[in-house]
């Protein structure tokens, strides 16, 4: 199988790769397809696996960064992965999703995440479970008494992008949030365009919903605010809609502040989509992340990284006042010893005690300590791609 980026010949065979994948989109987003699939294209960033001139397998990367206690990470989001239904089982998979991730280091994306349809082909790469993104569901009638003092609020669109953008950034720093993704004016512009999306814009905060595919509810895709008065407004917005919504569908952080607003809560409905994460480059990622100041810490750790041997090695981890380095420590003894796997978890935020006994992991209880403090986080993201 030949691996080359995609050419905008190839563009037809690719929207009929998609199609047999992952079915027909519906009408409303199949432009959005269409366009976002020729970004990809004209940016170098979608492969296609060829067996002669037959499309065999796809996959591409987002230019995105992702949010790690409060600071941007250059990532590699993956996406479009398919392969042709009568070639699977043959190891296309694997083959592209290799070059993937080579493409990702080369195009200096310290992490790389994606939402899996499966996962052992990507825990084989090194890729691992980090984060979720969550649904909850809300009864409409609960967010509609949330709003208190006026807000200023306006509608949002196209034009509106960098300063969606700029906002949202904004806040999920301030806020030292993990997981959260920057996906970019770009993609908003292309995104507020779409006339099904209702979006709003606030001083420190944005909403973004619409109805439901069975239009019985409402999907909130996004409600991020820097303060209360604007949380209570936006999601009052949403809340307008109680006398024809019954429910909201709303993707929220597991910890998200509404749910320490609304004035019922006793049992949630929340459907879960799980992503993963893979560190491409150890030291850059490390230090590109965000860390809590308060914290000081020195570990020595073994990594394992076979398919990206450049991580591979004996390392010496320093956090301090919320800054991270790893060096090259040849001829230490490590305390800790982990795979890519291990270690992408860890950065995560997935706590040592379990990667320990799911044998991700080899240290002692005062390494497992220090790790726990050093990577602490709940990440979430608010968008699928």
């Amino acid at each position: 199988m030949e691996i080359r980026p995609l050419r905008p010949d190839d563009f037809d065979a690719l929207m009929d790769a998609a199609t047999r994948a992952f079915g027909e989109p519906p009408a409303h987003g199949a432009d959005i397809r269409r366009r976002h699939a020729e970004a990809a294209i004209a940016a170098g960033r979608h492969l296609g696996g060829f067996d002669g001139g037959r499309l065999v397998a796809t996959a591409k990367v987002h230019d995105l960064a992702q949010w790690w206690h409060g600071r941007p990470v250059s990532m590699g989001g993956v996406a479009g992965v398919t392969v042709a239904p009568e070639d699977r089982g043959r190891g296309a998979g694997r083959r592209i999703m290799t070059d993937i991730l080579r493409l990702c280091a080369e195009l200096g994306h310290p992490v790389s995440v994606l939402y899996p349809a499966t996962t052992p082909l990507y825990r084989s790469l090194g890729w691992e479970h980090a984060g979720a993104q969550h649904i909850v569901t809300l009864p409409t009638e609960a967010l509609r008494t949330l709003a208190a003092d006026p807000v200023p609020i306006r509608r949002a669109g196209p034009e509106d992008a960098e300063e969606v953008a700029a906002t949202l950034r904004r806040v999920h720093r301030d806020a030292r949030d993990d997981g959260p993704l920057d996906r970019g004016a770009d993609w908003w512009r292309i995104r507020l365009a779409d006339t099904r999306l209702y979006a709003y814009l606030a001083e420190d905060g944005f909403l973004a919903y619409g109805w439901a595919d069975d239009d019985a509810a409402l999907s909130v895709d996004k409600v991020v605010a820097g303060s209360e008065r604007t949380l209570r407004a936006l999601w009052g917005v949403v809340g307008s809609g109680s006398s024809t919504a019954g429910t909201v569908h709303a993707c929220v952080g597991p910890d998200d502040p509404v749910l320490w607003l609304v004035r019922e809560r006793s049992t949630e409905r929340v459907r879960r989509e799980r992503w993963m994460l893979r560190v491409v480059d150890a030291p850059a990622a490390i230090a590109a992340r965000g860390y809590p100041a308060a914290v000081t810490a020195e570990v020595a750790l073994r990594v394992d990284d076979p398919v990206l041997p450049a991580n591979s090695g004996t390392w010496r981890l320093t956090v301090k006042d919320g800054e991270g380095v790893l060096e090259p420590a040849a001829g230490d003894p490590a305390a800790v010893r982990t795979g890519i796997r291990g270690l992408s978890a860890l950065y995560a935020g997935v706590p040592p005690a379990a990667l320990r006994r799911a044998g991700l992991v080899e240290c002692g209880d005062a390494d497992a300590d220090a790790l726990s403090a050093v990577f602490a986080a709940t990440p979430f993201t608010l968008d699928y791609f």
